[in-house]
């Protein structure tokens, strides 16, 4: 094949001529396994996936994702969910500590992206403190591959130029209230991770800050997997709607003018098996 805009001729590497990297005993990789669609994957995930020997895995890694581990590899469970038993963040980094010293190779899957929401830093910042060597792997985070999925840009030169991404969750033991009216006043769209449990607080909060209450807001539910729902509404109604329509978690909130824009675009976009 040839590059047109050079006139160089290359030739066909394949995968294996990306020398991707070796996975080496006593390590631990902290990767990203994207919102769901095992196709959202990066090929350095796929790597890791490949070689290692133990995976632990969060409870928001998709099943289809698991299936691409590698022939005798253990899967362990290490995932959080708000509000269910789950071990705690600190028995999860010295489990990978332990582990890293049994000269394992150690995989941290995580959904989405490992240092947006998803203690991925943490967990670094863990692994230094002991010593243990570690490799991270970005992935593509929830609340723009969602959004995406979903028909709806989390950016255009016509609605806005920025976006706020913030969790609905309150750190463990810091039980302030995010300033969710500063936000507001930013006028900048705002798209909430792990926020359906305090979806009637935040709409309330940021209506208070200034935002009318009119704003259109879309949640979307199981984002970019076959079970994904999207809810388009307002904000006076998104608590509301969303419990009579049963939309839970795994939810991303997008709330701002872009949502207006899924409108022309779905009817004309190739969507998701089992979308509504």
């Amino acid at each position: 094949m040839t590059n047109a805009a050079t006139g160089t001729t290359l030739e066909p590497a394949g995968i294996a001529g990306l020398r991707l990297p070796q996975f080496r005993p006593g390590e631990v990789w902290l990767a990203g396994a994207g919102p769901g669609d095992p196709g959202l994957l990066t090929l350095h995930a796929v790597n890791a996936l490949n070689q290692a020997d133990i995976i632990l895995y969060d409870a928001l890694v998709h099943d289809a994702v698991l299936r691409l581990a590698g022939p005798g590899v253990v899967l362990e469970s290490a995932g959080k969910r708000g509000g269910r038993p789950s071990p705690s963040q600190r028995d999860i980094t010295e489990r990978l500590i332990e582990l890293a010293r049994q000269g394992r190779k150690v995989l941290r899957l995580k959904g989405g992206d490992p240092f947006v929401f998803g203690r991925g830093g943490e967990e670094a910042l863990g692994l230094a403190a002991a010593g243990i060597s570690f490799r991270i792997i970005p992935g593509v985070t929830a609340g723009l591959a969602g959004l995406a999925y979903a028909n709806i840009p989390a950016t255009t030169r016509d609605t806005n130029h920025g976006v706020i991404l913030v969790t609905g969750q309150y750190a463990a033991g810091n039980e302030r209230n995010l300033e969710w009216g500063a936000l507001a006043r930013t006028g900048l769209p705002i798209i909430v991770y792990m926020g359906i449990s305090r979806l009637r607080e935040i709409a309330a909060a940021l209506t208070a800050g200034g935002l009318s209450p009119e704003t259109p807001v879309a949640v979307v539910c199981n984002a970019t997997t076959p079970q994904q729902r999207v809810l388009v509404t307002t904000l006076m109604r998104v608590a509301e709607d969303t419990a009579a329509r049963g939309v839970g978690s795994p939810s991303v909130i997008a709330i701002g003018e872009m949502v207006k824009l899924r409108a022309a675009l779905t009817p004309f976009s190739i969507t998701l098996a089992g979308e509504p």
